[in-house]
């Protein structure tokens, strides 16, 4: 598995990458540094900062929500260049330790279940403020880049055409390449008392969890298009929020973006 040209190398954040370069039903491929998710952003050194913008970064979405935000504030709120917005996903649910406690078999799949069931107006807010951006990359993040941020990375990449398989690999990736950042969340698990068991099933990236969250959608509303459909996108809408992912396979070769690398890169 080639992750270079995926992954985001940056020294204060270890989960930032490109939803780009993957298959779509149409036989075209998602579209590079167009939509970036990733872990949170406060420590991003200068450097860091410097390498986003020179990617073509202009909006930033924080997915977390004000008592997070006010721990670890956000390097792009207020910046020159970059536009800010910060909507909190996940609020309307319950902390994760009761949800944790009221199933012996509870797994983060849950957790994205009853988010998509219960944090609409959030959702569907987030994925409007990603087709109404303006030109550039638009990076979207939480805290560790998988939960928040794998929901919303699942609903862009089901509505460009990925397939589920794909989608799933992504969203698996934290696991692979988020080592340092997964352990320090562990330990902070900890330091609040949160239990061993616990904290492994909250941090895990399981394939699992995210085929149950796409399981649920297809049983519970019909599939991704016409979940989109219950969160206002009319067929206008859901192509705007495709064309910002999404390419013709006319417009360029498979698996390449004008001004990115020719290597291939699949997951």
């Amino acid at each position: 598995m080639i992750i270079h040209d995926r992954l985001i190398a940056l020294e204060g954040a270890h989960n930032v990458r490109d939803l780009g370069g993957y298959r779509t039903a149409s036989g075209g491929s998602t579209r590079w540094r167009s939509l970036l998710r990733g872990d949170a952003l406060h420590r991003l050194s200068s450097a860091d900062i410097d390498a986003l913008l020179g990617h073509g970064l202009t909006t930033v979405i924080d997915l977390r929500n004000a008592h997070e935000i006010a721990a670890e504030a956000n390097p792009f709120a207020g910046h020159e260049r970059v536009r800010y917005h910060n909507t909190p996903v996940f609020s309307a649910l319950a902390p994760v330790e009761m949800m944790a406690g009221a199933s012996m078999s509870f797994d983060m799949g849950d957790r994205y279940c009853r988010a998509l069931d219960a944090c609409q107006p959030a959702i569907a807010e987030v994925l409007n403020t990603i087709a109404d951006a303006p030109d550039g990359v638009v990076l979207f993040h939480c805290s560790a880049g998988k939960d928040r941020t794998g929901v919303i990375s699942a609903l862009l990449l089901a509505n460009a055409g990925v397939d589920d398989t794909t989608i799933i690999e992504d969203y698996a990736l934290t696991a692979t390449i988020s080592g340092p950042l997964i352990a320090r969340l562990r330990e902070r698990a900890l330091g609040r008392g949160t239990s061993a068991a616990l904290a492994d099933i909250v941090l895990a990236s399981e394939p699992h969890s995210m085929r149950q969250a796409l399981d649920h959608i297809r049983l519970h509303y019909g599939g991704v298009p016409e979940y989109l459909a219950k969160l206002g996108f009319d067929e206008a809408g859901k192509r705007r929020l495709r064309d910002r992912l999404s390419q013709d396979p006319a417009d360029q070769p498979l698996g390449r973006a004008a001004g990115t690398s020719t290597r291939s890169t699949t997951c």
